[in-house]
């Protein structure tokens, strides 16, 4: 039996057309869905109903972020399989299917499912589409050597039993919930075939509210679990290592190769050479996010790549301002 998870505030327009692309899922076995109403002051409750006789149940909270609404919902689950999803994408009619499949291993705790963006015609978001592909690469690479290092949280499936209630105000539960579930030694893969669709376009606007909250869960986890990084209690602390973290490092790191460079330009023919190097990358990267040559690639794909640097700092930024604030930051 598979239970999905979904969380939901204030979706009235679309609870129903999601409801309608799960159940038409091509899955043989037994499913229900699980809707965890978070503070809605609409209709979605009663649009959730409209299907508990083919399998759905509501749950109507509080206003109380993502994280505690998956731990509501998965509590009431039944099933022996969890999956996750979010309102907006469309699930492929074999993507439960697809998800579930991997688990006749019995050392796999989890599997992710492949998230399909609408690409950007021009501009950083053809950067940031590059960006994603590379992602999704090495997910899969890591997922055939051992294990993958978190899931997207649009699409991903976790064994009932592996899953562990998350903090509140947690920002990435599709990476802290995952992590969790493989410290007793099982594994994450990857499934490519198991798709949703993201109908909203990869642009730089549309990445910047999702990329920077990301960002800052990053940092959150970072500071948070630190003893995930220590080789005795976790395996996979390098991939944790070299896929999250030293990220959020490469805009500080940029900031210490010009600043040196421009140092040591005064002297001999090579640091000027490469100092003028850099100067050039970071006028395409400029020239990229602008609006006379961002359809070229030469520009569009290092614009891309300095604009996720933008977002990192701004994704540090946010989470400093939430912890002195103290305030949660869950959703």
């Amino acid at each position: 039996m598979v239970s999905v998870v979904m969380i939901a505030h204030n979706e009235e327009k679309r609870i129903s057309w999601k409801l309608r692309n799960l159940l038409q899922a091509d899955y043989p076995g037994e499913l229900e869905i699980i809707v965890v109403c978070d503070g809605c002051d609409d209709a979605t409750a009663e649009e959730t109903r409209r299907f508990s006789e083919e399998g759905s149940r509501t749950i109507e909270s509080a206003r109380c972020g993502k994280a505690e609404g998956l731990n509501q919902g998965v509590a009431a689950a039944r099933g022996d399989i969890l999956v996750f999803a979010d309102v907006r994408q469309e699930f492929d009619p074999s993507a439960i299917r697809r998800l579930v499949m991997p688990f006749s291993d019995p050392s796999v705790v989890g599997v992710s499912g492949s998230l399909e963006i609408k690409a950007a015609d021009e501009g950083p978001g053809k950067g940031i589409d590059l960006y994603w592909k590379l992602e999704k690469f090495i997910r899969l690479a890591e997922s055939r050597i051992d294990s993958c290092i978190g899931c997207t949280g649009a699409i991903y499936a976790l064994r009932a039993g592996c899953y562990r209630a998350l903090p509140p105000d947690t920002l990435l539960d599709d990476v802290v919930a995952p992590m969790c579930a493989q410290l007793g030694g099982g594994r994450i893969l990857f499934e490519p075939e198991a798709r949703a669709y993201d109908p909203q376009e990869l642009t730089a606007g549309n990445e910047r509210r999702r990329k920077t909250r990301t960002l800052a869960g990053n940092f959150q986890m970072l500071f948070r679990y630190p003893g995930w990084l220590i080789p005795a209690r976790n395996r996979l602390w390098w991939q944790l290592l070299s896929h999250k973290y030293l990220r959020l490092a490469v805009p500080f790191l940029l900031l210490v190769c010009v600043t040196s460079n421009a140092l040591l330009a005064v002297s001999g023919w090579l640091y000027p050479a490469l100092f003028m190097v850099q100067l050039v990358c970071y006028l395409f990267a400029f020239l990229g996010m602008g609006s006379v040559f961002r359809r070229l690639r030469i520009f569009s794909v290092p614009g891309g790549f300095l604009y996720l640097q933008y977002l990192c700092v701004l994704g540090l930024l946010r989470y400093i301002r939430m912890r002195v604030a103290g305030k949660p930051v869950g959703w």
